[in-house]
Parts: structure tokens; C-alpha cells; sequence
């Protein structure tokens, strides 16, 4: 699969969504862990604001079905012009929303708390980030959260501790064992510093999975290899962090 490369924080919706229907179950074994294929190329790593929202696309009552052709060439190009800011995604993260007992219909809104409350976060300890999302509904699964993140090695350990807690907030509910899974992308901390080239086309293997709940003319025009039913999502299914996304982009340009 190739995708195409290409401050402010909060979050954007890439939303031309469209139209059918989805519940409630276990945490199953799949999601995160499964989601990026670790490459060896031989060489080791050296380890080591506010949310926008509103305006007709970004309705709590709007229903879609699969990533249309606009939205896989947003975050593909948001996915890339990360990297170029110097703010690549670092970490993969899935949140089982519907196990944490927050309705399809919620989703949208926990999702922007938790990456408002990740930014603020990594801001106070004097780091930018940038981030993607993508949501998805399934049998076994129900609604979640696919988060790509960019998140220094030296505050990993910082937001591994505080993320439940964030969780608690947004839903009002104990936590529940696996309902937010992280992991490095490229499976070892500092990847992107030690091995920028192992990194990049792990991160490439990580955005692909995101983009798998592609509709059928968006992954012939975009030659997506990998797809999966992306399930019935009611309100924004996709988003990027504002530095990142298509207004940021044109400007830079100009």
C-alpha cells in the first residue's frame, strides 16, 4: 500500500460521511497488538488547546458505514505532514469505548476529551504533539478508538500512568482491564530517533490498519490492500489534530 505524504491544537473532522447499522460485547484478543506487522530491516533502534467542532459534516446524528475517498486521503496526508512538522506518531493506541460503557452516539465526544486531555497533558510537560483517529463498530468489538499519537519516550511513562484516569473522567465508570491498549509503534520506544527508516514503514503498516474500514471506491483508488467492515458509526468517524490537518496543510503551502 502507498500512501500519499505531504501550530494549533484541537480536533478537526474529515467527515463526507455516508450511509447502515451495532452493540455490545467483550473486549476481544484483537485490535492494537494486532494492527502493526513489526519489520527488521537488520539495523536496531537505538532506544533510548481547545477541540473545534460544529458545522453540518460534523452532526451527532449522522450515521456512515466506511471511510470515504476524501477522508482515506486526508489522514494519509495529515499521517505524513506529521512527520514533516517533526511531530511523527509514535504510539498506537485503542479504546474500547462501548466496553467502557460509553454509547455509539458518545463516542465522538470521548474521543475529543481524551486527545484534549492527552494534548494539555504533553503541553504542560513542554512537548507538541500531533494525532489521528479513526473510529470503527464491529461484532465481539463493539465502538472504538484507533489513535495514532505522537508522544516522546521520555513522557510515555507519564501518560501510561495518567490515561486511566482520564478514562475514569470522561466516563464516569471505574476502569475496566483492557479497555485502552498502547503500544509503540515499530514495537520499541525511540524508534523514530534510532531508526527513522524502520520507523517510517512501520508507521506507514500502522496508518494502513486505521484505513482498512475503507469503502470499496475509496480502497480501489487508493489500492488498499487490507480491509475490514468499519461498522455503523453515528457522528464523526475520523479526525486529526488541527496542526496537522487540511487548513494547516494549505497554509503551509502558500
Amino acid at each position: 500500500m502507498k500512501l500519499h505524504r505531504d501550530c494549533g491544537f484541537g480536533e478537526v473532522s474529515i467527515a463526507p460521511l455516508q450511509p447502515v447499522n451495532g452493540g455490545n460485547a467483550p473486549i476481544p484478543p484483537s485490535g492494537t497488538p494486532h494492527a502493526i506487522s513489526y519489520l527488521t530491516l537488520g539495523g536496531a533502534a537505538l532506544s533510548a488547546c481547545s477541540i473545534g467542532r460544529g458545522g453540518a459534516r460534523n452532526r451527532a446524528e449522522r450515521v456512515s458505514y466506511a471511510l470515504s475517498a476524501a477522508q482515506i486521503a486526508n489522514l494519509s496526508a495529515a499521517g505524513g505532514y506529521s512527520v514533516a512538522i517533526g511531530l511523527p506518531f509514535t504510539r498506537m493506541l485503542t479504546i474500547h469505548w462501548e466496553a467502557a460503557g460509553v454509547p455509539l452516539s458518545g463516542m465522538a465526544k470521548a474521543t475529543g476529551r481524551f486527545t484534549d486531555l492527552l494534548t494539555k497533558c504533553l503541553t504542560r510537560h513542554g512537548s507538541k504533539t500531533a494525532w489521528l483517529w479513526v473510529h470503527e463498530n464491529g461484532d465481539g468489538k463493539g465502538g472504538h478508538c484507533h489513535l495514532l499519537a505522537h508522544v516522546p519516550a521520555h513522557l510515555v511513562q507519564t501518560v501510561a500512568s495518567l490515561q486511566r484516569g482520564w478514562l475514569r473522567r470522561i466516563t464516569g465508570q471505574p476502569y475496566r482491564a483492557r479497555v485502552i491498549y498502547s503500544k509503540p509503534i515499530g514495537g520499541r520506544l525511540g524508534l523514530e530517533e534510532g531508526n527513522p527508516e524502520l520507523h517510517a514503514i512501520n508507521l506507514d503498516a500502522a496508518l494502513g490498519y486505521l484505513l482498512k474500514g475503507a469503502s470499496d471506491k475509496a480502497a480501489a483508488q487508493f489500492r488498499l490492500e487490507r480491509l475490514e467492515a468499519g461498522g455503523r458509526i453515528i457522528g464523526k468517524r475520523c479526525g486529526t489534530s488541527q496542526n496537522i490537518g487540511a487548513k494547516a496543510r494549505t497554509e503551509q503551502q502558500r
